[in-house]
């Protein structure tokens, strides 16, 4: 997902943008309003809008740039007085974060808004939505897995993770967006499950390299990836929470920072 932040602080822009770019974001910078409406040329799929920009007014430039395009808008300043709110909503604005605010609520909002605008591909069920898996096929209506044409049998979690990763090839997955869609929960001792399962997914599609570990954030599918069996010394169980006091094998999610606030 390619997203244009519109932000001329000089301390938030580039700590913005390296949060966004870990979290598997194509992140466009502008300082200011002139330079955002040339990168409309190729509209993005999110626009963050800071209000305070040098060379005019944000809530003038989020009317313009609504006129533009039809891509969603998210106004993040710290302007939080309800009159601001309402009138950023009402000129054209899609949703509204308020300045001192939490990376991973910011995350949330961006996966959220994408999926209102793409319905279809947020929740799409048939196997022609699946494209390029290299060696694997997977069959959407059947739930059925193949590798060069050899069934492999999954549990039902192990199948909704796999689909989940494998509809956006190349697309990075936080642990708590995996977590809570196929489990339901955004706990964070349930990260040792999402591992094992994720460890015998790939040993069972004998592609260890096609889901990769983005150590920090989560994982994401490749599809064209090759390899020999990966060999688990686990047997994981489907669906069931680990004890909290186990210790997690990979990465956790980055803790969430504030940005500050606007200048």
């Amino acid at each position: 997902m390619r997203l244009l932040v519109i932000e001329d602080d000089d301390r938030v822009a580039p700590a913005v943008r390296a949060v966004l770019l870990q979290h598997g974001f194509d992140v466009d910078l502008a300082r200011n309003a002139a330079q955002a409406l040339a990168l409309l040329a190729d509209p993005p799929d999110v626009i963050l809008l800071d209000l305070g920009l040098p060379d005019r007014d944000g809530f003038s430039l989020c009317s313009e740039m609504r006129r533009l395009c039809s891509t969603p808008i998210i106004v993040v300043t710290a302007r939080g007085d309800p009159r601001s709110r309402v009138h950023g909503l009402n000129i054209g604005a899609d949703d509204y974060l308020v300045k001192p605010y939490d990376v991973a609520e910011l995350i949330a909002r961006i996966h959220a808004i994408w999926r209102r605008v793409h319905p279809a591909e947020a929740t799409a069920t048939g196997p022609a939505d699946l494209t390029a898996l290299g060696s694997i096929s997977i069959d959407a209506d059947g739930r059925k897995v193949t590798v060069n044409g050899e069934p492999v049998a999954l549990t039902r979690k192990e199948y909704d993770l796999l689909l989940m990763l494998a509809r956006r090839p190349g697309v990075v997955f936080r642990r708590e967006q995996l977590l809570s869609a196929i489990w339901g929960t955004t706990w964070r001792g349930a990260n040792r499950t999402l591992e094992v399962h994720i460890a015998s997914v790939r040993h069972k599609l004998g592609r260890p390299a096609a889901i990769e570990t983005v150590r920090g954030v989560g994982y994401r599918f490749l599809a064209d990836s090759e390899g020999p069996a990966a060999s688990p010394t686990e047997s994981p169980t489907e669906g069931r929470p680990a004890s909290p006091t186990e210790s997690p094998t990979e990465g956790r999610p980055a803790s969430p920072t504030e940005s500050p606030t606007e200048g």
